[in-house]
């Protein structure tokens, strides 16, 4: 069953669970802690607003099959759009105004899978970065809290108009005197919502909420470990200082780098909530869609680079791969923003995955490739399933850097992809899983590749995951890989 079937009856099962199963943990007494009358009043509110959505989206769609029974098939096609419509307005705007982890949920499935309905996948997108702001006056109290001076005071300029909002918090643009040179400089202030770690918190209590989702989506799925990543990682999102930390990590790793950008951090200017970066200017996701597709090109070759660049030479990725968080600059020059959400890999993890691409794309070593994935949990040891069987299954995510010729990236391909990845119909699947350690590498090919499948990239990607490959690491393939191994050149001089 297509995602687009099953959403009405998976936020509403959302809900409906969550409900039963607090009235069913209150019944028992094994609360786990003492719950106070307030914090049930705002899990009862909020788990309402599940039900109330998943109740006004199975309406629509029960009244739209019931019209469409007395319908021709012109009229079908019309009624199909009328729902979509309604239902994408509904659920953008609840979702937008929650401003929690189901607005997450609602950032990343607006982008992973072109089998959703065109009207609900953008009403969903314009949670990337068009959610519903809170007041100037709120958000002046935030940065009053947190640095103790009012925005007027602190900054030279402040501007109480939100430029971008997120599912955490809302960013302003301001101008501050640098710390460092003593000169103005135009900064961007994110400001956390007050009260959204409560929120989040209190959705990531319920299980339901992502486990549900994910194992009504894709049958058969047990999503513990994956759950449970997730909420971890979202939780770590909520610390804006963490997220200082991260970012200037990677600006510093990525300082110099000529078609890479991240923003400075200003710590002056940033707390647990709320945070002051270099204010860029540039084209938004949707801008660059309207370039031409040299110029869609070289981005993908950048998101590509940028990705297994951090994976390979820092054991990073930063997880949360959606349009929203880029700005996208002439000649395939990207703006990375957003660190909140950063994978740190060991050494044993990343020995790991270097041992499954090796393997499986460039030696293409079935049996080895096997061993890898018994020995990392992934496939049941000596599981009863043909050896080339596992490789096809398990080998799909390789399949852009298999062979040596230009590619195109499609959305169907990423689409396919996703489902792959939740599909346990496969004989295969009742002997596999997703350890915790792989989850966020599943959301980098699962993120990366449905951007490239948006853009319709095109390249010679196997040419250019051999510069990147640790146990490789051929010469450049293309001229932005020229200008990357000069930057690399000069970087190592450096150190």
């Amino acid at each position: 069953m297509r995602i687009r079937r099953l959403l009405p009856f998976v936020v509403l099962g959302l809900g409906t669970a969550s409900v039963v199963r607090f009235v069913r943990s209150r019944k028992s007494g094994d609360s786990g802690r003492i719950i106070s009358a307030i914090e049930r009043g705002t899990m009862a509110a909020r788990n309402t607003e599940l039900v109330r959505l998943g109740g006004r989206v199975g309406l629509t769609y029960a009244s739209a099959t019931a019209r469409k029974a007395f319908a021709n098939a012109e009229r079908r096609i019309e009624i199909d759009h009328e729902t979509e419509l309604k239902t994408a307005a509904q659920v953008s705007e609840r979702l937008g105004q929650m401003k929690g982890a189901l607005m997450k949920l609602g950032q990343m499935a607006s982008y992973l899978d072109e089998g959703l309905p065109a009207p609900l996948r953008a009403a969903l997108s314009q949670l990337q970065s068009s959610a519903p702001p809170m007041s100037a006056e709120l958000a002046a109290e935030v940065i009053q809290r947190e640095l103790g001076k009012a925005p007027n005071e602190l900054f030279v300029e402040w501007d109480p108009t939100p430029i971008a909002a997120a599912s955490i918090g809302q960013v302003h643009r301001a101008v501050i005197l640098d710390p460092e040179s003593g000169e103005e400089r135009a900064v961007a202030v994110k400001v956390q919502y007050p009260g959204v770690d409560e929120a989040i918190d209190s959705d990531l209590r319920n299980a339901d909420l992502l486990g549900f989702l994910l194992q009504q989506g894709f049958s058969g799925l047990d999503p513990s470990d994956m759950v449970n990543e997730v909420k971890e990682r979202i939780r770590e999102e909520l610390d804006y200082s963490r997220e200082a930390t991260n970012q200037q990590m990677f600006a510093d790793y990525y300082r110099g780098h000529p078609f890479i950008h991240i923003p400075r951090v200003f710590p002056t200017f940033s707390t647990g909530r709320v945070l002051t970066t270099e204010l860029v200017n540039g084209m938004s996701w949707s801008q660059l869609l309207q370039q031409s597709q040299e110029q869609k090109d070289m981005a993908g070759e950048t998101l590509f680079r940028f990705v297994f660049r951090s994976l390979y030479g820092m054991h990073k990725f930063n997880g949360d791969p959606h349009p929203g968080n880029y700005i996208f600059h002439e000649n395939g020059r990207i703006t990375f923003l957003d660190f909140g959400l950063v994978k740190h890999f060991t050494d044993d993890e990343m020995a790991t995955f270097i041992a499954m691409v090796k393997s499986a794309a460039y030696e293409s070593d079935v049996p080895a490739f096997r061993q890898v994935l018994e020995n990392s949990g992934m496939l049941q040891r000596d599981a009863p399933v043909d050896t080339s069987d596992v490789g096809n299954y398990f080998g799909r995510f390789y399949e852009p850097v298999r062979a040596d010729e230009r590619i195109t990236w499609t959305a169907q391909y990423a689409s396919g992809i996703v489902r792959h990845t939740f599909d346990r119909s496969s004989p295969i699947a009742q002997y596999a899983t997703v350890p915790k350690t792989f989850v966020f590498i599943q959301r980098i090919n699962l993120g990366l590749y449905a951007i490239l499948g948006e853009l319709g990239a095109s390249g010679n990607y196997r040419r250019i995951a051999r510069e990147l490959w640790p146990f490789v690491n051929d010469p450049p393939s293309t001229a932005m890989g020229e200008s990357e191994r000069e930057w690399l050149a000069t970087r190592a001089g450096s150190h």
